[in-house]
């Protein structure tokens, strides 16, 4: 039996990479999937996926869904509240090790074991200082299909929203953004893959364009969006709609 863990799913490319290497690894026992969703739209964080598709890969996965619901825009304070919250809970539950899809930004890493640490949790990140092309090309080469679903407008124009990601996708990718997209260039959503029973299906909706600006605080410690900025929401995103299928 592997050591209890909670798995911090973003249904994106990365997360479904590291949750495929540790199914694959008798180390771990993963005792659910653990997404923030945004309250107020009922959708994943920044990815902007529809939680019914959230829901239906966590079906096809055979592992069960934790959402952590959160305002729009969350301080600091309100988003570390939630988490420690549920957090605990699973930890009273068995779990003492969360693991991560995050690639390098080592900030982040710190700022999530520290956090983690408080609470008597380790934290795991499978991919972690990888190389991001010969990781989307592994991704790709299991049998993954992804589909962009978010385009930070800082990077990509909104032709990249609604586009799944292949060899053409990476060859048209300027050369300032990371193939794997891993300082917030964009963002995925696997819909099919060894991890999946089945294929997840929908339909590709309409593009549309949202303004972010920053929390007041200036805290820059990125709890939402992977990014290279101090303040990561003063940018506009691209994202593409997903509609579930029945």
């Amino acid at each position: 039996m592997g050591k209890k863990a909670i798995f911090n799913w973003s249904s994106g490319k990365d997360s479904a990479l590291s949750l495929y290497k540790i199914m694959n690894d008798d180390s771990y026992e993963v005792q659910c999937l653990l997404t923030s969703i945004s309250e107020q739209y009922q959708r994943i964080s920044m990815h902007g996926v529809r939680v019914e598709l959230l829901e239906q890969q966590a079906k096809s996965i055979g592992i069960p869904l934790v959402k952590i619901e959160m305002p729009e825009m969350p301080t600091m304070e309100s988003y570390e509240k939630s988490m420690t919250e549920i957090l605990t809970s699973l930890k009273e539950k068995g779990a003492s090790y969360s693991i991560f899809g995050d690639i390098f930004l080592d900030d982040l890493r710190k700022y999530r074991e520290d956090k983690l640490n408080e609470l008597g949790l380790k934290a795991v990140f499978p991919l972690w200082k990888m190389d991001t092309s010969e990781l989307i090309k592994e991704f790709l080469s299991l049998g993954f299909k992804t589909i962009v679903t978010c385009v930070n407008e800082k990077y990509l124009d909104k032709s990249f929203a609604g586009r799944v990601i292949d060899e053409k996708f990476l060859a048209d990718l300027p050369s300032n953004v990371d193939p794997c997209g891993e300082n917030g260039e964009f963002h995925t959503f696997a819909f099919d893959g060894p991890i999946f029973d089945k294929p997840i299906k929908f339909e590709i909706g309409e593009v549309v364009h949202k303004k972010y600006t920053a929390p007041k605080q200036d805290d820059d410690s990125d709890y939402q969006c992977k990014t290279d900025d101090k303040k990561p929401f003063d940018t506009g995103f691209w994202y593409c709609d997903l509609l579930p299928i029945k």
